[in-house]
């Protein structure tokens, strides 16, 4: 096949010389090229080199050859640092080209149309990426590689859109029915961790000294190289956003069964970068690639036909190293919410937006503290952080938990690449033996927030209850028996340690006061949280924390609670351990009245609480035999069933009509690529129903819209039912939704 390829570049050199054209015009943006072609005829450009020569260049022959070169030269070449650097030339070259396509009819017939040549890109990228996978090995930190590497890595993922599709959707389509998608994405994520590795050498203290580490032209490669990983983690982002992707990336051995996944989120979530505190570009653009790959393990966990944890779980390595990383996200929560809002707001003058990524941890506790392979050591590792929080004094309790506003909330953005400044930035800093005069590169941040502050803040309280409910949830078919009450003991027993070591800068009530404080804030939360209903909390976590909060005031002295009626909000410093009763009640006897062992503070009135869909009964059967005694379940609506039945029957429709690469050449090939897959394929694509249900069965129902934006979009649909197939309709209901509730991305609100 190598032969075959490099006789037919052979006879095209010929008529022009591939290697001097791309050297010498890569350089030109989509601008200049363009005007080179209005000004010339039969689509020659007449071009004069650096050295005074005036060449012709023949755009239609170099479009139609430039993709099968470029594989012949990646296959036929050293591995140096002169490869990358002519490789990251061609592909600069190419996308300039991809970019004038649809303003000339010749460059769209060839780059967009036809079938072939868009084969031929694609194995490019491919091809590019597992020679790509071949670095990263004993490179010197002073070496150019990881310049060219990061660059090549994100710009040969970009390409895809310039040269495939701009929808992501269409996009997604195309790789999947690749026969080879599984290796492609196995070569992208771990080119996208080898330039996480490179970032992490440059950061790291032990490859240069302080002085070098903290200037300019320092700062100014680490920039770059957080900007390449960011938009090559972010390529990988939207992609799993996309159903057919995700849902072929979760039957993925290598990625998800066997951690490759994991293995890349953990290395992102350790990227720190202490010698750069004081640069706001850097410290945002960390921040972002951790709320990115947390994004993407939140997109992976919450599929249906498949369930990641449990894939993760299968084998005892990948499960210890999904506890690495759900101890990495408790870190970066208690990082995170360890730090006063108030004096953030005072001193923040951040003006990079640092992604969703609090939120996101936290979307991930809930999920992680929600699953019986995981809830044991959410339970040991956050519970003590849990209690710190709870002795706060109850002003600061309030504010930043029962309250509507935050004076601080983080913000998510889009990295809007341009491959053409990307690419170009690498090989002119590769080239100049100094860079204190090169120019930093900047690209656009595109604001990504469509939540409002309350909805935000209510989200974020929302979770926390979440996360409190389930670790204090019991079910004794899935449960051993020694986690009964684990949460309940543990808690109590960390009551007796100084949060004032957890909780830098904040306030905490001392003395015999302790003890009340804690439960007049447990009171504020569950008369909070009844507010969420049921925009953003169900009656099962809410009755969950009345359980809590019950069963926590049942161990603390009368005496010391009946202060908390009198005591007047106090912030004073210092801590000490409240008084708790000796004796403490049988908590594992069931078979008590709950209801009478409840508090009157905890407005305990239901006699029963409703589910939303009978796919929960059985496990939530089992629950509510630990939270009640002889109470009659009410009975699921049949309309809830029948849209339950109907959201896991939908599959996502056609690709987005408004792209402007041509619709049938996606088509097309997405097609051409379908059939040229194994046959074998469409059986691994098979549901295995029993499992699937045995595993659902392990975990309470997830839903993506509460009550409210249900109905909001199902009336939509009665007046907009092609809805599914317009985005932009899409988009707008989707920003709709999420001022009603959590929040509902365009992809999401598609699958559903």
């Amino acid at each position: 096949m190598r032969q075959g390829k490099e006789e037919a570049i052979s006879n095209i050199e010929q008529a022009i010389d591939l290697i001097s054209v791309v050297k010498e015009i890569h350089g030109l943006n989509p601008q200049e090229l363009n005007k080179l072609l209005r000004d010339s005829e039969n689509f020659t450009i007449h071009f004069v080199t650096e050295k005074g020569l005036e060449v012709k260049i023949d755009v239609e022959k170099l479009a139609g050859c430039l993709p099968l070169h470029l594989v012949a030269v990646l296959l036929s070449s050293d591995r140096d640092e002169a490869l990358l650097r002519y490789l990251l030339c061609g592909i600069r070259l190419l996308h300039s080209l991809c970019e004038l396509a649809p303003r000339h009819t010749k460059l769209e017939q060839i780059l967009l149309d036809d079938v072939k040549v868009s084969e031929q890109l694609i194995d490019l990228v491919f091809y590019l990426l597992i020679v790509l996978n071949d670095y990263g090995q004993d490179i010197h930190d002073s070496s150019p590689l990881p310049l060219l590497h990061s660059a090549l890595v994100a710009c040969s993922l970009y390409l895809l859109t310039g040269c495939i599709s701009s929808q992501w959707q269409d996009l997604a389509l195309v790789i999947v029915a690749h026969p080879k998608v599984d290796m492609f994405m196995d070569v992208a994520c771990r080119a996208v961790h080898i330039v996480v590795r490179f970032l992490q050498n440059k950061l790291s203290a032990q490859h240069t000294d302080i002085c070098a580490r903290t200037s300019p032209t320092a700062e100014s490669v680490i920039s770059y190289l957080c900007q390449q990983c960011e938009a090559s983690l972010q390529f990988l982002q939207l992609l799993c956003q996309q159903k057919p992707f995700r849902e072929r990336l979760l039957r993925n051995k290598e990625l998800c069964g066997s951690g490759g996944i994991l293995f890349l989120a953990q290395s992102i979530l350790k990227l720190h970068a202490p010698h750069f505190v004081e640069s706001s570009t850097i410290m945002a653009a960390l921040s972002r690639l951790k709320a990115k790959v947390l994004s993407i393990l939140l997109h992976l966990c919450e599929a249906e036909s498949i369930s990641y944890l449990d894939e993760v779980a299968s084998s005892p390595g990948s499960l210890d190293l999904a506890k690495a990383v759900a101890l990495e996200v408790l870190e970066l929560l208690k990082t995170g919410l360890s730090k006063d809002p108030k004096h953030l707001s005072a001193s923040s003058d951040k003006t990079f937006p640092m992604g969703l990524l609090q939120l996101n941890a936290m979307r991930l506790a809930d999920i992680f503290s929600d699953d019986s392979n995981f809830r044991t050591y959410i339970t040991l590792y956050f519970t003590e952080f849990l209690s710190a929080i709870f002795s706060l004094s109850h002003g600061d309790f309030l504010s930043m938990w029962c309250s509507a506003d935050l004076p601080v909330r983080e913000e998510d953005a889009t990295l809007d690449f341009e491959l053409f400044q990307a690419a170009g930035w690498a090989l002119d800093s590769v080239s100049s033996s100094d860079l204190s005069n090169t120019t930093n590169l900047e690209f656009n941040l595109m604001p990504n927030n469509n939540m409002s502050q309350a909805s935000y803040v209510h989200q974020r309280t929302s979770l926390f209850v979440k996360v409190i409910a389930n670790l204090h949830c019991f079910v004794p078919n899935i449960c051993e028996e020694q986690e009964r009450n684990l949460f309940l003991h543990k808690f109590l027993g960390c009551l007796e340690m100084d949060p004032s070591k957890l909780l830098l800068g904040f306030a905490f009530v001392s003395g015999p006061q302790k003890a009340a404080t804690i439960h007049r804030n447990l009171r504020s939360l569950l008369s909070h949280a009844e507010s969420l209903i049921p925009t953003f909390l169900n009656e099962d976590d809410l009755q969950l924390l009345r359980v809590f909060f019950d069963q926590l005031q049942s161990l603390i002295k009368p005496s010391e609670l009946e202060e908390n009626q009198v005591q007047e909000d106090r912030s004073l410093g210092g801590c000490s351990s409240p008084s708790l009763r000796r004796d403490p009640p049988n908590l594992n006897n069931r078979n008590g009245n709950l209801k009478e062992e409840m508090s009157e503070n905890s407005a305990f009135q239901e006699e029963q609480f409703y589910v939303r869909s009978n796919h929960m009964d059985q496990a939530d059967d089992i629950t509510r035999q630990d939270m009640m005694d002889d109470k009659d379940k009410s009975v699921t609506p049949s309309g809830l069933k029948e849209i339950d039945r109907d959201v896991q029957n939908v599959e996502t429709s056609g690709s987005d009509t408004s792209s402007t690469k041509g619709k049938n050449a996606t088509d097309k090939l997405a097609e051409r690529l379908r059939e040229s897959t194994h046959a074998g394929v469409q059986e691994d694509e098979k549901v295995k129903t029993v499992q699937t249900e045995e595993k659902q069965r392990r975990k309470r129902k997830r839903t993506i819209m509460n009550d409210e934006q249900v109905a909001i979009i199902e009336r939509a649909l009665l007046d907009e039912p092609e809805m599914q197939r317009n985005t932009a309709a899409i988009q707008s209901w989707a920003d709709k939704l999420c001022h009603h509730g959590s929040e509902v991305t365009c992809s999401q609100l598609r699958n559903w």
